[in-house]
């Protein structure tokens, strides 16, 4: 599969090698000038290149599998002497003191300009944009989701908002596993690969009961807990269920602002979280809010069923439990807060680590609720997304 894959003429321009079907700017001059070399484009731009960097990018057989594309150069001195410097037909062309010959496609250079940020890479994926007030979820016809088109709004926007409605989809049962099957495997957890939400007997779960259940994200017992949750409406006929949404993320982030001291005992405090069945017991310490290297949240583990015994030092403790009460009361506030009730053939997709989700309690005298579920791993969404965009 690996191989396939990379050896596709997609990724074979992603590796540099020359793609002269895409359109974009030819290099029009290029100049070695001590430890780099210099390229000017026909649109006016220009870009610095360290030979070592140039090196290491060869998209040659010889320093690329030419079947996987993996790399097979290793970058272990320097370039002391800089290369013969030619451009042919719009393409840089190097040649090396030892005779080796590199020679890079002139988009596939534009889009690495060393000196562009990040933010304006060529990936695709969208960044991820805070619920604002009055925010409303992108909603796709299934019929649209089976086509490319379709498929490709769903992702951005499940990869954007951290939240996505999919309309008009059979009433069957596994359909939930043959759309999550469009974009890879399913993430098995201690509750399966695929689960069934509904009131049973003997449940292990508060999911599987009739109570209402306060926002949460999934199994925050997890050193890894799940990405993406997708749960598809099979029926829906009983009295109330409603299912609650919020963006953990923007509702952080308005806790920081009306309480920094709060934000930060929850983003600082690893607390204990546990699930234990006759099976499983499964146990992670972890902050309620995790945040990435530029103090951004990065995930949301929120679960009062199976946050455990709180083992902090005495005098911590009064100040904890204040600033989760603070969190609690935010993001059940209903101005962060979407509710709806999910109708049979409707399915809903959330990021389980930005979005938290509940329900309200339900009869089940007065009809059947039954959803099934399944979860995705966000590394395979990114990789549809970028296939498809491709």
């Amino acid at each position: 599969m690996m191989s396939a894959t990379l050896s596709s003429p997609h990724a074979r321009q992603a590796m540099g090698e020359l793609a002269p079907h895409v359109d974009g700017p030819a290099i029009v001059d290029a100049v070695a000038t001590g430890a780099r070399v210099t390229v000017d484009w026909a649109d006016g731009s220009r870009g610095h290149f360290p030979l070592l960097w140039l090196r290491d990018h060869c998209a040659c057989s010889a320093c690329r599998h030419p079947l996987t594309r993996e790399r097979l150069f290793v970058p272990l001195s320097d370039i002391d002497e800089a290369p013969t410097v030619t451009v042919d037909d719009g393409v840089l062309r190097l040649v090396w003191n030892d005779g080796h010959e590199s020679r890079f496609d002139p988009v596939w250079l534009f889009q690495r300009r060393l000196e562009e940020s990040r933010d304006s890479s060529i990936d695709p994926l969208p960044a991820r944009r805070p619920w604002a007030a009055g925010f409303r979820p992108v909603r796709i016809a299934h019929r649209d989701f089976l086509q490319t088109h379709g498929e490709h709004a769903w992702l951005e926007a499940l990869l954007r908002d951290g939240l996505v409605l999919l309309d008009d989809g059979p009433i069957a049962d596994e359909e939930v596993s043959r759309l999550a099957g469009r974009i890879g495997p399913l993430r098995a957890t201690n509750f399966g690969a695929r689960f069934d939400v509904r009131s049973k007997p003997n449940p292990n779960n508060a999911a599987y009961t009739a109570i209402g259940l306060a926002l949460h994200t999934d199994l925050p017992n997890w050193r890894q807990p799940p990405d993406i949750q997708l749960l598809y409406c099979l029926q829906n006929e009983a009295e109330g269920g409603e299912s609650t949404f919020a963006d953990g993320f923007a509702v952080a982030e308005v806790l920081r602002e009306s309480d920094p001291e709060a934000f930060r005992l929850l983003a600082e405090t690893p607390i204990d979280f546990r699930f234990q069945d006759e099976e499983h017991d499964i146990a992670i310490r972890a902050p309620v809010i995790q945040l990435d290297a530029a103090g951004r949240p990065l995930e949301i583990r929120f679960n009062n069923w199976i946050r455990d015994t709180l083992h902090l030092p005495l005098e911590r403790i009064d100040a904890w439990y204040g600033a989760y009460r603070r969190f609690w009361q935010r993001l059940h506030d209903p101005r962060h807060q979407l509710e709806f009730a999910l109708q049979p053939g409707e399915m809903v997709a959330f990021d389980n680590r930005r979005v938290l989700h509940g329900r309200k309690a339900f009869d089940p005298s007065t009809g059947q609720r039954h959803l099934q579920g399944t979860y995705l791993d966000l590394d395979l969404l990114e990789s549809r997304l970028r296939v498809l965009s491709r």
